[in-house]
């Protein structure tokens, strides 16, 4: 879990881990479990209610995210769709697993983002020993010296 913020992991966390355990890209089960477009969208529809509707966007971030895709691009040719169920169907059991999919959809609430960054995907950058001293000690010495610095350009 995130030492930054404070979350309650979502009420369909059960639910939730089978979907992510699932070979195929877990976007569109997702989204679903989503509450859906919020009151507040910028969408520009004329007079037609889409508060809540879980339906795909057809934005394509989900299917421009996947690194399956960007490695094989050839497998674009099936469809001209920009769906989440067209990446289902294109990438299908050769889903990575890398979640970036579900990070990059509009759809999918905030919770269910946060519950995925902190259970499933992996860090991929080791904190370094060297940076961590450099960031202790080495930048209160450099605040330090521009202080003075500071201060004596000040005092004149």
């Amino acid at each position: 879990m995130s030492p930054y913020f404070n979350y309650e992991p979502p009420r369909y966390q059960t639910t939730l881990d089978v979907i992510l355990d699932e070979e195929f890209p877990p976007v569109a089960r997702c989204r679903l479990l989503s509450e859906g477009i919020k009151p507040y969208h910028r969408l520009a529809l004329a007079e037609v209610e889409i508060a809540g509707d879980k339906g795909c966007l057809g934005c394509g971030n989900c299917v421009d995210s996947c690194p399956v895709l960007r490695r094989e691009p050839e497998r674009l040719v099936k469809t001209e769709q920009r769906t989440s169920m067209a990446l289902e169907s294109i990438v299908g059991e050769d889903c990575e697993k890398c979640y970036a999919c579900i990070l990059g959809c509009p759809q999918i609430e905030t919770a269910i983002k946060d519950f995925v960054v902190d259970t499933r995907v992996p860090e991929v950058i080791a904190p370094s020993g060297a940076m961590t001293f450099l960031d202790k000690y080495l930048m209160a010495v450099v605040a330090i010296a521009i202080g003075v610095l500071l201060g004596l350009f000040l005092r004149t």
